[in-house]
């Protein structure tokens, strides 16, 4: 499976090798502002049944949103590595500074990459807060995103 460029009009499903049985599927059409479409691609070795097609569309939808929610956030201009000990790790650490009023801070976050990390430290209960509802919140509407997605794709323009 790859993302393509083509003609928003490519159809959804489509025999491309009858004599091989070949037939590629296409989802997440993307209209860019220069006007042209690309979309996702997959090649199957027969007709893809519509379990096949659902089950692949919506694995891919659901690790996009993964990818977007571990690698896309960032804060003060750095990117947050949200993997689920990071975010597992900000909750308690947020959740043990709230229960204390802030007397457990201050807290050290890792922002950046390996090649450039940057050390944050939140001394104030009110900083951490911003951070931690920044992260949340990005978190959230990752999530009602790729939900939207999943939500207008349609099986019925798989139907052969």
């Amino acid at each position: 499976m790859h993302r393509v460029q083509g003609n928003k009009d490519t159809a959804h499903i489509e025999c491309v090798n009858p004599v091989k049985n070949k037939w590629r599927i296409r989802w997440d059409y993307q209209q860019r502002e220069d006007g042209t479409t690309d979309f996702m691609e997959a090649e199957f070795r027969h007709k893809p049944s519509v379990d096949e097609v659902r089950a692949l569309v919506i694995q891919w939808y659901n690790d996009d949103t993964d990818r977007r929610i571990l690698s896309g956030f960032s804060f003060e201009g750095s990117t947050v590595w949200l993997s689920a000990e990071n975010q597992l790790n900000y909750k308690a650490a947020f959740d043990l500074a709230v229960q204390t009023n802030g007397a457990s801070l201050p807290v050290t976050i890792k922002l950046g990459n390996d090649d450039k990390p940057v050390y944050r430290v939140f001394s104030q209960l009110e900083d951490f807060r911003t951070f931690y509802t920044a992260a949340l919140t990005y978190i959230q509407q990752t999530i009602a995103d790729g939900w939207k997605l999943k939500d207008a794709f349609k099986m019925e323009d798989y139907a052969v």
